[in-house]
């Protein structure tokens, strides 16, 4: 909440506390008399009385009707303030203030919960940083609530002070009704001792001539009487109407104060309250995410301490191993002599053995070649001998 908006809702408290400490006159309930009434009473009502006019119907239906002009007025002005504005938006306005406080997630402020694939697939923030946002939104709500808030709350010490107003004319039309209702009874009860009997005597005295005109004007007179006896008694109805009226007022005015006293308790201790514990929610958070931050590169630092040392152990086992270690191996020396004298052997054993087979195979080669000869020779004597014994027998 600015600072504007926090010093214009302290002006308004004080002003609201102003207006409710006023305490409004209470209305009078008993009907005064003329014979009873005090001598300035007494005197206003003989005012009013003097208003009447039995021979006009029209002074008598508006006798009463000038104390309800200025009555009309204000409540003509005061119901043009009422269409100009919305039904309930004070009690509007505070419920939306609760609803954005509520909507407000302490939950998300877990800064180690992983993002969903679906989040991180849309883009959606990291948790903190959505935490974040969520605060700037809900702040930037909260000070537009506020000012609308203060708006109402102006518009309700308005309609508070018209109230007043509008109360004390009331009471004031209260008043004056009763000084009418007095003159009319004063003025029925003028009418029944001296007026109408006045004129029932000029009837039994006038000729026989006059008397249908003076019975007339009896008539006439008797009938003004009763036309006066029934807005007397509209007007005794309009005094209770009014005087149920203001209790209605003074209970529209408690109402009125008591949403003022809300919306100022909201803005001056309530609102500054929620902005601070989402302040030290931030903070609290904030303070919380370094000291993960803290924790994990502590928790690095030591995994890297025992890993160069699981390291360091393993390397110099590998070195010192191979500086321990011969050029060769006498195992690998070993081996390889086995394997040489194996390979020599193996040479001589091949050796013999191709020298045997090569002395086998001369000796099949001299004998094949015997074998040849003695085929070819065998051979040369069959053909010589075939000849000779052809020859002789030719």
């Amino acid at each position: 909440m600015t600072d504007t908006v926090r010093s214009q809702a302290v002006a308004a408290l004080a002003e609201a506390e102003k207006i409710t400490a006023t305490i409004l006159p209470e209305a009078n309930a008993a009907q005064v008399t003329l014979a009873a009434a005090p001598a300035p009473q007494a005197e206003a009502i003989r005012k009013r009385m003097a208003e009447l006019d039995m021979g006009n119907t029209q002074s008598i239906i508006s006798f009463g009707s000038a104390a309800q002009q200025e009555l009309q007025v204000i409540s003509q002005q005061m119901l043009e303030d009422v269409k100009n504005k919305d039904v309930g938006p004070a009690g509007d306005g505070l419920r939306n203030m609760v609803a954005t406080i509520r909507g407000f997630s302490v939950s998300e402020l877990d800064v180690r919960r992983e993002r969903s694939w679906w989040e991180k697939l849309l883009g959606r923030a990291a948790p903190f940083a959505k935490f974040v946002s969520k605060y700037e939104e809900v702040q930037g709500q909260i000070d537009r609530i506020t000012e609308t808030l203060l708006q109402h709350e102006h518009k309700l010490l308005k309609d508070i002070k018209s109230l007043d107003m509008l109360y004390s004319k009331t009471l004031d039309f209260y008043d004056q009704l009763a000084l009418y209702i007095a003159a009319g009874e004063a003025k029925l009860a003028e009418l029944d001792a001296i007026d109408i009997p006045a004129r029932e005597a000029a009837v039994a005295a006038a000729p026989e001539n006059d008397q249908v005109i003076r019975a007339q004007e009896l008539r006439d007179l008797r009938a003004a009487r009763d036309d006066l006896e029934r807005r007397v008694h509209d007007l005794k109805l309009t005094r209770q109407v009014t005087m149920q009226s203001l209790p209605s007022i003074r209970l529209v005015q408690e109402n009125d104060k008591s949403l003022v006293t809300k919306i100022n308790s909201t803005l001056v201790n309530t609102v500054p309250l929620w902005e601070t514990q989402l302040a030290q929610a931030v903070t609290i958070q904030r303070s919380r995410e370094a000291a993960q931050s803290i924790k994990a590169a502590n928790d690095l630092t030591n995994e890297l301490l025992t890993a160069n040392a699981k390291n360091l152990q393993e390397t110099n086992r590998v070195v010192r191993t191979e500086m321990e270690r011969g050029v060769f191996d006498i195992e690998a020396v070993k081996q390889a002599n086995a394997t040489l004298i194996a390979t020599i052997n193996e040479s001589l054993a091949i050796a013999d053995a191709g020298k045997a087979k090569r002395a086998a195979a001369e000796a099949d080669l001299t004998k094949m070649e015997a074998e040849l000869r003695d085929t070819l020779a065998s051979a040369k004597a069959r053909r010589d001998g075939v000849g000779t014994t052809t020859g002789t027998a030719v």
